[in-house]
């Protein structure tokens, strides 16, 4: 499910404050392209679960690889795969 990789991949997200308004930015590394600014760390993590998962949703549509997170992939049709 894509729930389950949204939570996996929101584990292992980095926030940082940047020289920017709004100053909170955030990313997950294996998610490159995705990531997310806001006012307070909530707000840029709340942004980044919405970035992530429309960078999923899309990539998933065009066939691009989407990167396993602790264990948790998503298929074609969007159901988790775990491995091992």
């Amino acid at each position: 499910m894509l729930q389950d990789w949204l939570n996996a991949a929101m584990a292992r997200a980095e926030f940082e404050v940047i020289e920017n308004d709004p100053p909170w930015f955030g990313s997950v590394p294996e998610c490159q392209g995705a990531w997310a600014v806001g006012n307070s760390e909530a707000h840029c993590r709340a942004e980044l679960r919405e970035a992530l998962e429309s960078w999923a949703l899309l990539g998933l549509r065009f066939g691009d690889p989407m990167p396993v997170i602790d264990g948790v992939a998503l298929s074609a049709v969007g159901e988790p795969v775990v491995h091992g």
